[in-house]
C-alpha cells in the first residue's frame, strides 16, 4: 500500500500562493494519507473550511479530522448565531473504510515566548488485508526537545495500552434492546500501528531515539510493542533525503522532520520511503512510504 504524510502548511506553498487544490493533487493517489496543519474558518486562509474543501477535492477516500484546538468564530446573521469554529489540527484520508477515530491532544507546555500551540494525533483504526492496524497522523511541539519527549511518552503509553484499554467499546452488550454497538462487532485496537506525520525532529536526536531506542548490538532489532524507523529498515535502500528546507543563522539547512514509524511487526515490509524534494505545495516535502499491508499477519501478530 502507498502511504503519503504531508505537512500542507494550511495550503501555503513554498512560494507565498495558498492553494489548497494544489496539496490535493500532490497526495491524490495514495492509499492513506496523513495531513497536518489543516484548518478551519482562519482569515489567513480565506476563512476556508479546509476540511470540506480537501474532501471534495479527493471524493474518492474517507475522510476524518481532528482539531488540536478549537476556537469561537462564531457570527451573527440576519439576527441568529451562526455557529463555527476555528481550528487547526491534523486530518487524515483512506481508500479504506475509517472504522473508528480518536483524537489525542498532547502535553503542553505555556511559552512567554516563543508562540506555542497545542498539538495533536489523530488516531485511526483500518482493517486492511494484513490484519487490523492504527494509524496516526500527528504533528510534534516546534519549540524545544522536553516538549517533544514528553507528547512522545504519553504516545507510546497510549500505544502500549491499546489492546488493553480495547475500542469503542468492548464487552457483551447487555442492554440489547438498546443496540449500543448497532449491530456490529467489538472493533478492534491492535498492537500493530504506523505514526506518520512531522515530528519536528531529526534522526539520532533524542526524541528520535526515544521512539526507535538505542542498539549497539542489534540493529535490526524490533520488539513487537516498540517501533523501527521505516527509512532504516525499507527494503529498497534510501538514500539520504530530507523533507523540510530552512535558512538557520544565515544558511540554508536540509532538515529530515517529517517520519514514518512502524510497529515491530511491519519491520520487514516496507518497501520503500521516499520525498518528494522540491516540491512547493507547502514548506515541507510529502513523505511517501510503500509497505506490505496485504499479507495477512501471523497469527496472534497483529490481532486485537
Amino acid at each position: 500500500m502507498k502511504l503519503v504524510s504531508y505537512n500542507i502548511q494550511y495550503g501555503f506553498g513554498g512560494d507565498g500562493r495558498y492553494d489548497l487544490a494544489r496539496c490535493a493533487k500532490v497526495v491524490a493517489g495514495a492509499d492513506i494519507i496523513a495531513l497536518q496543519e489543516v484548518e478551519r474558518y482562519w482569515l489567513r486562509s480565506n476563512e476556508d473550511d479546509q476540511p470540506d474543501v480537501l474532501s471534495r477535492l479527493l471524493p474518492e477516500y474517507y475522510c476524518v479530522y481532528g482539531p488540536a484546538f478549537d476556537m469561537d468564530a462564531s457570527e451573527r446573521r440576519d439576527g441568529r448565531i451562526v455557529n463555527r469554529r476555528r481550528q487547526f489540527g491534523t486530518m487524515v484520508l483512506s481508500k479504506l473504510p475509517i472504522i473508528w477515530s480518536r483524537l489525542h491532544t498532547l502535553p503542553l507546555r505555556r511559552t512567554m515566548r516563543p508562540l506555542n500551540t497545542r498539538n495533536a494525533a489523530l488516531e485511526c483504526m483500518f482493517r486492511t488485508p494484513a490484519g487490523p492496524v492504527r494509524v496516526l497522523s500527528l504533528h510534534l511541539a516546534h519549540i524545544a526537545a522536553e516538549e517533544r519527549l514528553e507528547q512522545i511518552d504519553y504516545l507510546l503509553a497510549e500505544h502500549r495500552r491499546a489492546p488493553i484499554d480495547g475500542g469503542p467499546w468492548s464487552g457483551a452488550d447487555d442492554e440489547p434492546v438498546r443496540n449500543w454497538s448497532n449491530g456490529e462487532p467489538e472493533p478492534e485496537n491492535p498492537p500493530a500501528a504506523i505514526w506518520m506525520g512531522d515530528f519536528n525532529m531529526e534522526p539520532g536526536s533524542a526524541e528520535y531515539r526515544r521512539i526507535v531506542g538505542s542498539t549497539p548490538y542489534h540493529r535490526g532489532a524490533a520488539y513487537l510493542d516498540g517501533f523501527v524507523d521505516a527509512a532504516a529498515v525499507a527494503s529498497e535502500p534510501t538514500s539520504d533525503f530530507h523533507t523540510h528546507v530552512k535558512t538557520i543563522d544565515g544558511r540554508l539547512t536540509e532538515r529530515r522532520l517529517d517520519h514514518c514509524f512502524v510497529g515491530g511487526m511491519f519491520a520487514g515490509r516496507v518497501r520503500s520511503v521516499s520525498a518528494d524534494i522540491g516540491e512547493i505545495a507547502s514548506d515541507h516535502f510529502p513523505l511517501r512510504v510503500d509497505i506490505d499491508l496485504e499479507t495477512p499477519f501471523a497469527t496472534g501478530i497483529g490481532g486485537a
